[in-house]
């Protein structure tokens, strides 16, 4: 009975083993067999869209099916974000999350109904953007070592802009703040453009804006800027310093956009998936394209992209509890 029992568990084991490597096979070579969607948390036309646009009809090059855009905006993006977290963990159900919906929302709202590190699966950063600091020239302040001094001995304080409360742009003012320790006054607008209108009409001192939309006004003398907020020079403005080679020691901050499964997908699926966009991106048309909207192709690996959210994801939640921010 026991030489009975033994061969049978090796029977097992052997079939669940040789079950096991079929369904990695067939998930290796069979996906993907239809088209495939990417919800997108954000209304058409914004930097997440423009990301997904341009990499969504290469991804159906490469592997053959449509990947099509879906546009499932609201909330600050955990709506789209959270279809992907409920969707089915086959492969063919993707999102495309930015810093906001992946990073900041869910320390920001109270209620959200996923969580980043146990519902979703990274797959790879597609690309990041520069933030930096901006002041109307009328600051007196031409770098930033110049600026934080005068944050610091101003009896009127500095006040600075925000596409609203809690966004990115708010958040990184706030860890500008802390690391220089000085106050400011906050003024939330609603949007980029809004508060980068006041900072050149002089409303306001400055804003921690997109590097992207602010670059033509500094071109044009309507706005000076003094650094950007990552851990290096952005390629869209070589000539302007990082903040730590600026002297201030902080957390670098970009916007980070990239692709992510429901939690549970097959690793061989997630792999496959991994290996296109990083073909994707390597692609000079690719790589040309991002760079004259200012942006910078990553492709980092899954791994790597679910510690950065991690990471990111604390630093941005302590910052968001010690300056008590609220969501509009």
């Amino acid at each position: 009975m026991e030489w009975l029992f033994r061969n049978a568990l090796v029977c097992t084991f052997v079939s669940m083993f040789l079950w096991g490597a079929a369904g990695s096979a067939v998930a290796q070579t069979g996906y993907p067999a239809k088209p495939v969607r990417v919800v997108i948390g954000f209304a058409p036309g914004g930097p997440a869209d423009i990301v997904g646009r341009l990499v969504g009809p290469k991804l159906t090059e490469v592997l053959g099916q449509s990947f099509a855009i879906e546009n499932r905006g609201g909330a600050g993006g955990t709506i789209g974000m959270d279809v992907v977290a409920k969707a089915p963990p086959d492969g063919y159900t993707l999102g495309l999350g930015s810093s906001g919906n992946l990073i900041v929302a869910p320390h920001l709202y109270p209620k959200i109904g996923y969580n980043v590190q146990k519902d979703l699966a990274p797959i790879s950063t597609l690309a990041v953007t520069a933030y930096a600091v901006a002041v109307n020239p009328s600051v007196p302040a031409k770098s930033v070592a110049e600026l934080v001094k005068l944050a610091k001995s101003r009896k009127n304080l500095l006040s600075f802009g925000s596409s609203g409360n809690g966004s990115s742009s708010h958040v990184a003012a706030e860890l500008f703040r802390g690391a220089i320790g000085a106050e400011m006054v906050h003024v939330p607008y609603k949007g980029t453009g809004p508060a980068l209108t006041a900072v050149v009409s002089g409303e306001i001192d400055m804003m921690f804006a997109d590097l992207i939309p602010a670059l033509p006004q500094a071109q044009n003398g309507r706005l000076r800027l003094l650094a950007t907020l990552g851990s290096k020079r952005s390629p869209a403005a070589p000539e302007l310093p990082a903040i730590a080679e600026a002297g201030v020691k902080m957390q670098p901050m970009v916007g980070r956009y990239g692709i992510v499964a429901p939690a549970g997908t097959p690793r061989d699926i997630i792999v496959k998936l991994h290996n296109a966009i990083v073909s994707v991106l390597k692609s000079p048309d690719t790589q040309q394209r991002f760079d004259q909207i200012g942006f910078e192709v990553v492709g980092d690996m899954p791994e790597h992209f679910a510690a950065t959210l991690k990471t990111e994801g604390e630093v941005i939640g302590a910052v968001i509890r010690k300056a008590g921010i609220k969501a509009d």
